[in-house]
């Protein structure tokens, strides 16, 4: 159930990313351990929460990491 539900916050932030990321295979590894002691439910909305959270920060970053690689338009 955790799986399926990060996969799918996944795939909605991806959606709302994909313009600002290069094209090409993405690796996207969560830093932060799910800890069942605090999130016992998959479908706690707390849990969604932080996840969302966390896979925007990164997604941001690579978007501004893409950013930085792109030559200056002239």
């Amino acid at each position: 159930m955790t799986r399926t539900l990060v996969k799918n916050q996944l795939r909605d932030a991806i959606r709302r990313h994909l313009p600002h990321l290069a094209s090409g295979d993405w690796v996207l590894r969560l830093r932060a351990p799910i800890d069942r002691s605090r999130f016992p439910s998959a479908r706690s909305e707390a849990l969604a929460e932080e996840l969302r959270g966390e896979i925007e920060r990164l997604l941001a970053d690579a978007a501004r990491r893409v950013r930085r690689a792109q030559p200056p338009s002239s």
